[in-house]
């Protein structure tokens, strides 16, 4: 039971992994959009402001929407237990819990607790990947403005 008990503390302990991976790459992702931004929007708004320029603005708009989404601080993730209620759930109990029942017990609750955490983590997944996917559209509108296509 200990083991299984360990394998279950590591996969929560992967999840809060991937939780900061993808608070990462929201980083990154703002300063991909404020770079390339910079560099084309500068140029196409050169010229004055055409159909383009406004996709290109409205996409900005909606990825830093989206980065507001994934950096926004949830506090439904569960990565840890409450020591006192693991004493009121455990140790104050009569007779005290064993360290297999404990175990047991913890391992059903990481596995609802992680359950819970991957519904925020996929909708974080999905909008990372809309923010990425608008940011390519967004590079190419910019680059649309500046040819004035």
């Amino acid at each position: 039971m200990a083991f299984v008990y360990a394998e279950a503390v590591r996969g929560l302990e992967h999840q809060q992994g991937v939780v900061e991976n993808l608070n990462t790459r929201a980083g990154n992702l703002i300063f991909a959009t404020a770079f390339a931004s910079s560099l084309l929007g500068g140029r196409a708004l050169a010229d004055g402001v055409g159909p383009w320029d406004w996709l290109a603005l409205a996409l900005l708009f909606l990825i830093g929407l989206l980065v507001v989404f994934m950096l926004w601080p949830y506090y439904n993730y569960t990565f840890r237990f409450d020591p006192e209620q693991l004493l009121q759930d455990f140790v104050d109990q009569d007779p005290p819990a064993t360290m297999d029942g404990m175990h047991r017990a913890l391992v059903l609750r990481i596995k609802s607790d992680m359950a819970g955490n991957w519904r925020i983590i996929q909708r974080l997944r999905i909008a990372l990947q809309l923010a990425l996917f608008l940011l390519s559209l967004d590079i190419l509108a910019w680059l649309f403005a500046i040819a004035r296509v």
